[in-house]
């Protein structure tokens, strides 16, 4: 169900729908592509989610009933709208993560089953948050769903592959966190010296390869 909230003076949130699934994660992808490449005037940045997606705008320039109305129309031509194939994106990982033999004994297997699942898998980059290349990837085996550290770490060093809940996710750089940590990855995530930034995208598929 589509519905739009008032989140601020100068934001507004547009729901997609109620779930986390790819249909939901496909219509945000649509909207983005359309808002990319029609600007709504007086919007200063658009920030995607699992099922929703903030639009930030300049209260002196628009106001919450004209991008409501924007958005409605280019909701209604979002089944017109084709993606493209999905990136996907290989990432290589050190499976010697301080939590894997903790992930490994909360679910009752061994660690080696742990990577197999976890390396055997698929994901959706369903949206980039938290900090900058931070991807929320989605598609986590059943068996490896974990709760997250009751204490969190201070410090999480930069490439760490960590298990969060249902999803997965690798640190960009060292940040406080709170995800179980399985593995590192030499890959350079985030950098600020390269054009794109990210090597991480809203809409990739992420495959995890044991070194």
């Amino acid at each position: 169900m589509i519905r739009f909230e008032y989140a601020s003076d100068q934001s507004l949130m547009v729901y997609l729908g109620d779930e986390i699934n790819l249909e939901t994660h496909h219509r945000v992808l649509k909207l983005l592509r359309l808002i990319e490449a029609q600007p709504i005037p007086g919007v200063r940045n658009v920030h995607p989610a699992y099922n929703s997606m903030l639009l930030v705008f300049d209260p002196v320039d628009q106001e919450h009933s004209n991008i409501e109305h924007t958005l409605a129309a280019y909701i209604g031509q979002l089944d017109s709208i084709q993606l493209p194939p999905p990136r996907v994106v290989e990432i290589p990982v050190h499976y010697d993560g301080p939590d894997l033999e903790d992930v490994a004994a909360l679910h009752h297997i061994t660690p080696r089953r742990v990577i197999e699942l976890h390396s055997s898998a698929e994901y959706v980059a369903y949206f980039i948050g938290f900090v900058p290349g931070f991807a929320y990837l989605g598609g986590l085996p059943e068996e490896l769903a974990t709760p997250r550290l009751e204490k969190p770490r201070k410090r999480v060093p930069k490439g760490s592959v960590a298990i969060g809940g249902s999803h997965t996710g690798v640190y960009p750089f060292e940040t406080p966190g709170g995800w179980r940590l399985i593995g590192r990855t030499p890959l350079e995530i985030f950098s600020p010296d390269r054009a794109d930034l990210s090597v991480l995208r809203i809409g990739d598929l992420v495959r995890f390869r044991p070194l």
